[in-house]
């Protein structure tokens, strides 16, 4: 049982939370180069979330337990950033509360189906694309570059468009999978 908990994949998850304590202890320091190695661990984070995918398929590693960690990582990693960001000023409040609502949202309905169904969703395409673009928003945000301002806060209307875009399919996804299940039932 424990070698199917800690896998390499599950611990490349934990290591993308981990990753917030560097991010906040740099992003509260006045450390030479503060953006570079705050942009450094964003990105860091975010490789680590390619990977922990890569790795389960490549290495037959997917678990259940790994389906959980890996979006909890993303959502856990993506408003402790946020929360950061936001504590300094660097991010609005109301990008803030899409981001964590949205994934309050998702852990709700998860847990949802994992009690009425006994079913551990997944993770969809739209959503890895919007942890993406997240973290795209956290590295323009880290580097404090006046010049990428305007591809910024394109990047923050593009992310938030992507967080309702997955969140519809997943809502979708949630109520077809209800109504198909009452279908055949009946």
């Amino acid at each position: 049982m424990l070698q199917r908990i800690w896998t390499i994949s599950n611990l490349l998850s934990v290591i993308r939370v981990v990753l917030l304590a560097p991010l906040a202890y740099v992003l509260f320091s006045e450390i030479p180069n503060r953006q570079a190695w705050m942009a450094a661990i964003i990105v860091l984070a975010a490789l680590t979330d390619f990977f922990d995918g890569y790795v389960a398929r490549r290495l037959h590693q997917v678990t259940d337990l790994g389906k959980i960690i890996d979006p909890l990582a993303d959502k856990i990693t993506a408003g402790g950033a946020a929360i950061l960001f936001m504590i300094v000023g660097s991010l609005p409040l109301w990008y803030l509360v899409v981001v964590v609502l949205r994934d309050l949202l998702l852990l709700i309905g998860g847990a949802y189906i994992k009690a009425r169904k006994n079913i551990v969703t997944q993770s969809n395409w739209p959503g890895k694309f919007t942890i993406f673009f997240i973290a795209v928003v956290m590295v323009l945000t880290a580097l404090e570059n006046p010049s990428l301002e305007g591809l910024r806060q394109f990047m923050i209307w593009f992310s938030v468009v992507l967080m309702g875009v997955s969140f519809a399919i997943y809502v979708r996804r949630l109520f077809v999978g209800q109504v198909s299940e009452k279908r055949s039932v009946g």
